[in-house]
């Protein structure tokens, strides 16, 4: 288990960039080190040019080729475990509120610990982006909207527009997030909200 201390808990991509990185040289033949090395070595210079030479010339898959060019340039390196993930979460969050948008932190701050409040099953799982909010799948997640609203968003599947609940697409895109509230004072985290975050926890089952 990770040693840092954290609200946060680990992205389930930790998983399962750990299965990929043991599986890498039983399906390719060679580790990741290997793979680092030779691209490093005698791959193009460009980490664009490398997705493709790896294509390309070692027939690798897209998802595999993209993440042994951005290891090769020194980047994604978040997901290789829990520690460095969990480190990454608190800067992930720290980055999305700071400068013009620290003003919206107080929301999200108030909106996490709504979402914690509803179980202890719940589970915060921060990316560069946005904060997404787990129970078995994801249920709901916070992000900067402006900066001056965060939108929370709910899984709710085909449910229409409702009050102040807005349609994001996502049913039709078959995206996990299909709604959403904008909050741009802690006075609008009400018992509307409250109702759309419970039921979007509630239905979050397996």
């Amino acid at each position: 288990m990770a040693k840092t201390t954290s609200i946060y808990s680990v992205h389930p991509s930790v998983a399962f960039t750990a299965n990929w990185k043991e599986s890498l040289k039983e399906k390719t033949g060679r580790s990741l080190s290997a793979w680092l090395t030779l691209v490093k070595s005698s791959g193009p210079a460009g980490e664009k040019e490398r997705i493709e030479w790896l294509k390309r010339e070692h027939s690798l898959g897209t998802y595999s080729a993209v993440w042994i060019a951005q290891r090769a340039s020194g980047k994604d390196a978040d997901m290789d475990s829990e520690e460095t993930y969990l480190k990454a979460a608190e800067r992930y969050v720290n980055t999305m509120f700071r400068g013009p948008y620290s003003t919206i932190r107080p929301l999200y701050d108030e909106l996490l610990k709504l979402a914690f409040s509803l179980g202890e099953d719940v589970k915060a799982c921060p990316c560069k982006t946005m904060v997404p909010l787990y129970r078995n799948h994801v249920f709901a997640q916070i992000k900067p909207g402006t900066r001056t609203r965060v939108d929370l968003g709910f899984a709710l599947g085909a449910r229409k527009r409702e009050g102040r609940l807005i349609e994001t697409g996502g049913f039709e895109k078959k995206d996990r997030i299909t709604h959403r509230i904008g909050v741009e004072s802690p006075d609008q985290i009400d018992d509307e909200v409250k109702r759309w975050l419970k039921l979007a926890y509630d239905e979050d089952v397996d």
